[in-house]
């Protein structure tokens, strides 16, 4: 070892003498995290002295150094994004976006002691439950419900309960994998029961499942194919056919909706998704539903219909451990309340008042912050404003689109890795921004871009590095 390195290394700091120089951050993380951090950086200074290198050693570069390092470990999590991708509900993104009644609710419980399971006229434990079951057979027509912490979670539960050990018959072509790898026959296993595939994947009839029923089979099962459609040579039995079939063998008739919508779409102007009332109307003794899809509340699993397998679905000790929480409850509770008045849907609850955007008024945004998106990317690249077709997303009406419009940007020069560098520039941003690259370009759709959010997304472009 020569004597510069020598001397290198007696000039690093000790770990007490930098802790001096740190109150605030030690105040701010704790002594243990800083002291940590510090040994680590000293560590790696020493190593790159043995090296030969020339490190900067000095306390100001090493405070700063362990500042950063110990800042990125307290990153934000999660972050409020721009949603440019063209997908209204995005299930990467959050999915639905809650009504202010709904965030307010969530505001008022999170912070102290609320009613969750305690009833106010008798002074004794209440059920958490009672804060949304009159709501959804209010607008169900269902006898009874309860809920759960998501949509994969209320199938599972169901199945355990109604059908643990017993064969259920499922059409082949409704075995569908949705996001995050969820298969509903891997979660029929894990609830204990036996599939039974009946039909093939594009035509399945009412003697496919008549022919699979036996002794053994617990209850009939009806999953909406909500992330793909088989168009061509394709049948479907009709819900009330199973139904019938269903009460002919004294089983249960399940049907998992998915999407979880309430709402009729035609009024809307939207297209056309069966609803849980309908599901119910058609025969179904139970239907399960998401509450953060076309719902428009937060992630919730729902299960709605007849009040005696409720009673015993709400029996299963599987039900606490995937119980909802206080927040959940609130949020799911003032969500639903606006289905009271579902002629002023489309202004109150955020997911339709995207979904039913005139794209007019889309097109006349993406034109409004075109200049501004020009001058900060800079001359190297084409940005021009698009007619589009976004989609609802997180598996609702897989094929069908909505008119939109997007702000497109392509390199000059045709250079795919300079339009994904400056994407990532977009993400880096004080809010990211999330668009998506479709044909060598960055397009940014601003369906879900609401007008009082424009001037912020404005403001914010000078970040970006041309």
């Amino acid at each position: 070892m020569g004597s510069d390195q020598q001397q290198r290394l007696k000039n690093l700091p000790s770990i007490d003498v930098m802790l001096l120089q740190m109150p605030e951050e030690i105040s701010t993380w704790g002594r243990s995290q800083v002291t940590e951090s510090l040994r680590s950086y000293l560590s790696d200074l020493r190593a790159s002295i043995l090296d030969g290198q020339t490190p900067d050693t000095s306390n100001e570069h090493i405070r700063q150094t362990v500042i950063e390092a110990v800042s990125a470990r307290h990153g934000d999590g999660i972050v409020s994004v721009f949603n440019l991708t063209g997908t209204v509900i995005h299930t990467n993104l959050g999915r639905a976006n809650l009504a202010p009644e709904a965030i307010d609710a969530v505001t008022k419980v999170a912070g102290g002691p609320s009613t969750l399971e305690f009833d106010l006229e008798s002074g004794e434990r209440g059920s958490r439950d009672s804060h949304i079951e009159s709501l959804i057979c209010d607008i169900t027509g269902a006898e009874a419900a309860t809920a759960v912490n998501n949509g994969a979670a209320a199938v599972l539960l169901v199945l355990n309960t109604l059908a643990l050990g017993k064969k259920v018959p499922v059409s082949r072509g409704e075995l569908v994998e949705i996001g995050g790898s969820f298969r509903i026959p891997e979660v029929m296993n894990r609830a204990g029961c036996t599939l039974t595939e009946v039909g093939a994947t594009n035509r399945t009839h009412r003697y496919d499942f008549a022919d699979a029923i036996d002794d053994d089979t617990a209850l009939l099962m009806k999953v909406h194919t909500s992330n793909f459609k088989i168009d061509g040579f394709t049948k479907a039995v009709p819900d009330s056919e199973l139904s019938e079939l269903a009460k002919a063998h004294d089983v249960p008739f399940v049907i998992d909706l998915g999407s979880g919508n309430l709402a009729d779409f035609a009024v809307l102007g939207l297209p056309n998704e069966p609803t849980v009332r309908q599901a119910l109307e058609a025969g179904a003794d139970l239907v399960t539903f998401s509450g953060d899809k076309l719902l428009g509340g937060p992630q919730a699993g729902l299960i709605a219909g007849r009040a005696d397998l409720i009673r015993t679905i709400n029996k299963n000790p599987l039900k606490r451990a995937l119980r909802l929480d206080k927040m959940t409850v609130a949020a799911l509770s003032e969500t639903l309340k606006l289905y009271r008045n579902p002629d002023n849907l489309a202004e109150r609850l955020p997911t339709f008042k995207l979904l039913t955007k005139p794209a007019s008024e889309i097109r006349a945004q993406a034109e409004q912050l075109l200049e501004s998106v020009r001058d900060s990317v800079g001359d190297r690249f084409d940005v021009t404003a698009e007619n589009t077709m976004s989609q609802i997303g997180s598996g609702s009406l897989p094929l069908e689109t909505l008119p939109s419009a997007s702000i497109r940007i392509a390199s000059k020069a045709t250079n795919d890795s300079e339009v994904r560098d400056l994407a990532k520039q977009f993400r880096r941003l004080p809010k990211p921004v999330i668009g998506r690259m479709h044909k060598q370009a960055l397009w940014l759709d601003c369906r879900c871009l609401a007008d009082d959010q424009v001037s912020d997304f404005i403001d914010q472009l000078t970040s970006l590095t041309q």
